[in-house]
Formats: C-alpha cells, structure tokens, sequence
C-alpha cells in the first residue's frame, strides 16, 4: 500500500479515529484527577577534605573528595541512613518503604550529593530531603572514625550540607500536560489501527480498483445524485446535475467503444442484489443515448418486481408477456415515452409464474433480435443471486453490464454474481460503479470534487435530454414508430417499412403464435386474457375482447377510450381505462 491508500483510509474512518482519540484523551485526564499529587524536596551535601595547608595538599584532598562521593552515594542509599531518618522525624514507615521515595544522585567528577525526596505532604518532603543529608553526613563521620581508629583528630573527609530543601509549591506527578499527551497520541494509534482493521474486514466495494479486480473494466461511475436517492427517476438536467449529466455521458461513450467491430446492440443490465438501482441508471442512460440522436429501445425483463414504467411513469400492463404468449405485437405495446421521442420503452407486463422459462424461452430472443435491428436494446435484468433469470437471459443478448453499488455491493456478492455469468458463458461488457459519494475519502479518489469550478454548464448542454416536446408533436404512444418519426430523428424509412417493421414472425419452432400478436385460435398460454379483457363476448382476430359487446355503443366514446385512440394504441379494456387515465394527468 502506497501513503495515498494510508491517507485515504484514514480520511475515511476519520470518525471513529477522532472518536477514539476523544476517548482516550477524556480516559487520560479522568486518570489525572484521580492520581495523588506528589511533590519533590531536594537538599543536597557535599564531600570536603580536611588538614590541607598548602596547594599540593589541597589538590590531593580535591581528587580524594571525588573518589568519596561516589563511594558515599552507596552509603546515601543504605538502609542505615534510612532508619536515622526514621528515627530523627519519627515516621511511621519502614526503612524499605522510605528509599522507595528518595533518589540520591552525584554528578560526574563532582563532590555534591543530591538528595530528593517524594511526599504526599509537601511539608514532609522538605524534612525528609534535609534529614537525609544530615544522617547521610553522621554515618560518614562514624565510617571515617572507625577506618582512622588509630588516628588523631579530624577525620580527612566528611560531608557537609550545601543546600536546605523548600517547601514545594507545584507537584510532579501526575503531569496535566504529559498525561493528556499521551491520551491524545494513544488514541490516535488505536484510531488508525482501528480504521485499518476495518478497512481489511470491510468486504464492501468502494472504488473502481477494487471492482476491476474481477478482471472486468468499470465503464462508468455514476455519483450519487440527490434527486435519485430520494427515488427512481430520470433526470430533467440543469446545472445541479452536471456531475451525474458527465458520468452518464462518458458511460454512453464507454459503451460505444467497448467493441468497435462488433459492437452490441442488445445491453443486459442487472446487478448482484436489488435495491442497486439498475432501472434507474438503464433509465437515465437510454435519455442520455436519446440525446445523442440514438434509437433505444428499453425493455423490462425484470418480470420478478418490474421497476422500468415507473421511472418513465407509463403503463406498465401490458408488455413483454402479452407478446411472448401470443397476446398482442409488438406496436401494440410499445410506447413512447413523452420527453424524447427517440425512447421507446416495453413494459414488463403481466407478472408471470414461470419468469425463468419465459426469459430463456425462443421466443424471447427472437424478441430482442427484431428489437434490435432498429435501435439500442437496453435490457432491465432482475439481479444474478436471488434469481436465475439474468444469467438464462444473457445468452440472448450481446454482452451484460453487471451494476456495482458504491459502499454497498460486497467483494462475496459480486464475485458470486459474476461466476454465475461465467457459468452460462455470458459475455460480461464491464462493470458500472453506481452511488459513488460526491464528497468525502472515497469522492477525491474517484475525482468527484464537489464545486470544483466547472461552473455554469453552457446552455445546450444543460439537459440530460432533449426539451420535452409540446404534446401536439409528441409522436404516439405504442406506435412502432412513423416515417415521419424516424425522418424528423435524421432516420430513412419507407412507408411500407413504417407500418410492418415489427410483424416479423416468430420460428416455427418458437414459442408463442406464428406472428408477434398473431395467436392461434383459442392460445392464451398465461391466461392473461382473463386477467385483463372483459369476461365475457366474442374476441377478434388478435385475441382481444370486442368493444361493445352487449353494451350502448356510445359507452366507448368515454375520454379514457378517445384518449387511447388517439394516441393510436389497441389496449385491453381495463388498461385501456388505466391509460387513459395516466394521459388526461399529463
């Protein structure tokens, strides 16, 4: 690891680390208030010589009193000068007790001996340190006596005080200063070994080294934006979201330039786990490719808990599942959505009991096939753990984009997800790096720097997408496109071409009726007719119920049905009351 990684980890745990530093420091000083104030006397003694009349006998007498002190610093610190002590200020202790506080130290080719004395009581701390030298001084004089028994006089050496101890004001120990020091440097140790434990047994990927030690490239890091954290939806633009706006751009970009030989015109987006915001981000991209003057065409197969008609707020109904079981064509189903005629968008449908089978089925992909000769296929995948639907469906489409949510997805999670691609042989386009944080550690590492000064965008490319379009020149929803649709998008196109495009037929051997909406007589495989048209009359040619069967002809000139048929959509009865509803909302 480089001093960046270290930096980077301790940036991202700083809280705990200050946490910890605050504890400690608030530990240390709890200790010092509760630690007995110790105050220190020091007196001190020296070594003289004696009977030196001339200079020779004075520098002799000199060198004699060097050697002594450093003799007489054994005998300062002897049990015998304790208990005169003792004895002297009648101290209820013991000799043993007594050398525990006093320190006796001599200086280098010095004569002094320094005496210091430790105390609770400041008072007691100046007897003792000045007894000490005069007891220190009495049992020099006895030793020096009983070496020089057969002489008279003076002994040659003796010790004499030289400095009386005060009484001390201050104490110390404990040290306000140096306890909190050490809290402070303390805590701050436990802090960083505390950020990098939780660093090694964090299993959460955060950036896009980590996620590209799968093997696979991160084609994109999209950061997190406020208005998507509140709930899936897509972006109108402006200034407030140009980050997200950049990201989403390079990732169209990316995209473009993953296979330029080949490259794919059916996308399948899942992710390891739900909640990873897979919809949102295929939404936001289809807007961003739309904006670019590029067909798409987004397909929800998330046939478990379909999100995609939510975030483009049309009716999510009818869709994929009414065309796999022979219950409608593709121009029935599919619809417009209203900011950017470029997005055509095919709803989930009617939730199905068999998902895996109807994903993996031939049908499906001759679905995607015919889909994708137009435009983008952009495929809205349950995620790869819970289900096996994304793994069957992405051998139907040309590569997969697996979404990697940024401080959420674990190492565990995306490894398993990306071995149960491998499995089916899959081909896995890149990773895409979702929620990455605009702020903090994990925001300067992938470069998102806040309001580092792009400043205002220009004014055409404030938008994700086009402006949306008055409603009079919003093309219809559910048309397969017109030809003036696709010439007003820079797109040729024939009028035959216009109106039959999307009834190619299925293989013989396919699942679902010889053509897309085209059932056989008495073929409703998911009984989503009587899920969805009225109970009871006659049905047409395409399988849907007759209007006006035993009913007042003029019941279906309400607004619902002269919403619909307007827009030029056949819809089952009920969802066509529905549809009608959502558009006089608009």
């Amino acid at each position: 690891m480089s001093l960046t990684d270290y930096l980077r980890i301790a940036r991202r745990f700083w809280k705990g680390i200050v946490a910890l530093v605050l504890v400690s420091t608030v530990a240390a000083f709890g200790w010092y208030l509760i630690q007995p104030r110790i105050y220190s006397a020091e007196a001190s003694g020296m070594v003289i010589s004696s009977g030196a009349d001339n200079l020779s006998w004075s520098l002799a007498g000199d060198s004699l009193a060097k050697s002594k002190a450093k003799s007489y610093k054994a005998v300062a610190e002897s049990a015998s000068v304790a208990d005169r002590v003792i004895s002297d200020l009648s101290l209820p202790t013991t000799a043993q007790d007594l050398l525990g506080n006093v320190a006796v130290t001599v200086p280098t080719d010095g004569t002094e001996i320094r005496i210091d004395a430790r105390d609770k009581d400041p008072v007691q701390s100046q007897k003792v340190a000045n007894d000490w030298v005069k007891a220190l001084a009495s049992q020099v004089s006895d030793l020096e006596k009983d070496a020089n028994s057969n002489a008279k006089g003076n002994p040659a050496v003796k010790v004499v005080p030289l400095v009386t101890a005060m009484v001390p004001t201050e104490p110390v120990s404990p040290k306000l200063t140096l306890a909190l020091g050490v809290g402070v440097v303390g805590g701050l140790l436990l802090g960083l070994a505390y950020a990098f434990i939780r660093d090694r047994v964090d299993r959460r990927i955060r950036t896009s080294e980590e996620a590209e030690r799968f093997g696979y490239p991160v084609i994109g890091t999209l950061p997190l934006d406020d208005v998507l954290v509140k709930g899936s939806s897509v972006l109108e633009g402006t200034g407030g979201h140009q980050f997200m706006s950049e990201a989403l751009r390079e990732l169209r970009t990316n995209l473009r330039f993953i296979d330029v030989d080949h490259q794919p015109r059916i996308v399948l987006v899942t992710s390891s786990l739900p909640s990873e915001g897979k919809s949102t981000v295929i939404a936001n991209l289809a807007s961003t490719l739309a904006a670019d003057a590029e067909p798409v065409i987004v397909v929800d197969a998330d046939l478990r808990r379909p999100n995609v008609h939510n975030v483009f707020d049309i009716v999510g109904d009818v869709g994929v599942t009414d065309i796999l079981s022979g219950r409608a064509r593709i121009d029935d189903v599919m619809q417009t959505w209203h900011r950017n005629d470029l997005v055509r968008v095919l709803a989930a449908g009617h939730i199905p009991p068999n998902p895996s089978e109807l994903l993996g089925s031939q049908a499906m992909r001759n679905l995607l096939a015919t889909l994708s000769q137009d435009a983008l296929v952009l495929v809205d995948a349950p995620p790869l753990l819970p289900f096996t639907d994304a793994a069957v469906l992405s051998r139907a489409a040309d590569g997969t984009l697996v979404l990697v949510r940024a401080n959420r997805t674990k190492v565990d999670e995306l490894s398993h997800a990306l071995g149960n691609l491998q499995r089916v042989k899959g081909r896995v386009l890149g990773l895409i790096l979702n929620g990455i944080p605009s702020k903090g550690a994990d925001a300067r590492a992938r470069g998102y720097y806040g309001r580092y000064g792009y400043g205002e965008p220009p004014a055409e490319d404030r938008t994700l997408e086009p402006a949306a379009q008055p409603r009079e020149a919003r093309s219809r929803r559910g048309s397969a496109g017109s030809a003036e649709d696709w010439s007003a998008s820079g797109q040729s196109m024939t009028d035959d071409a216009a109106g039959s495009r999307w009834d190619r037929p299925f293989d013989e051997d396919s699942q679902g009726a010889h053509g897309f909406g085209a059932p056989s007589p008495g073929q409703d495989r998911l009984g989503l007719a009587a899920e969805h048209d009225q109970p009871d009359g006659p049905r047409g040619h395409s399988g849907w119920a007759q209007p006006g069967y035993g009913e007042d002809p003029g019941a279906h000139s309400t607004d619902a049905d002269e919403s619909a048929a307007d827009d030029g959509v056949w819809l089952p009865a009920r969802v066509r009351e529905s549809y009608g509803s959502r558009r006089r909302g608009l």
